[in-house]
């Protein structure tokens, strides 16, 4: 892959997963939907935990087996469950995209992400890394892997229930 190409698919690969964190914001969940691959799968394995950086622990415990969410039409059904009443909003910073050859990358962003009730009263405050895999399709570059691997996690008792 040239130079050239290679930065356009970059800044696509930005641009598809700046869609994704605009759309989970305004529930546009069409939107949302176009960004997965058909077979995407979504690790939520070590979305509730952190992971101690003095013992290694995670904290809970990881779950057993990995929590994977396979397909658009489960990631999709997921993702409004957890998301569609409350109000959000997820930042996405300092990508890290390699290309592994002109159809397939792999990408890491530093994230964080908010979830409050409709009355505003904070659920959930993380801080961590999304770990994607994306490929490109005949309509474009699409997410067929990701997953959250949280720094840190505040839950308000409202999100404790």
């Amino acid at each position: 892959m040239d130079p050239l190409q290679r930065l356009i698919a970059i800044e696509e690969i930005k641009a598809l997963k700046a869609r994704y964190f605009r759309c989970v914001d305004s529930k546009d969940w069409t939107g949302l939907e176009a960004v997965f691959a058909p077979d995407i799968v979504f690790d939520r394995t070590y979305s509730s935990s952190v992971r101690n950086p003095g013992t290694s622990a995670w904290n809970p415990p990881l779950p057993s087996p990995a929590r994977l969410v396979r397909g658009r039409e489960a990631v999709m059904q997921m993702v409004r469950a957890a998301v569609e009443t409350l109000r959000t909003v997820h930042h996405g910073h300092m990508p890290e995209i390699e290309l592994v050859d002109e159809t397939h990358a792999t990408g890491i962003w530093a994230m964080a992400d908010e979830l409050r009730a409709p009355d505003g009263t904070l659920i959930l405050a993380g801080r961590g890394h999304y770990h994607d895999r994306y490929e490109r399709l005949p309509h474009g570059w699409a997410i067929v892997r990701s997953g959250i691997v949280r720094l840190e996690l505040l839950r308000t008792p409202a999100g404790e229930a």
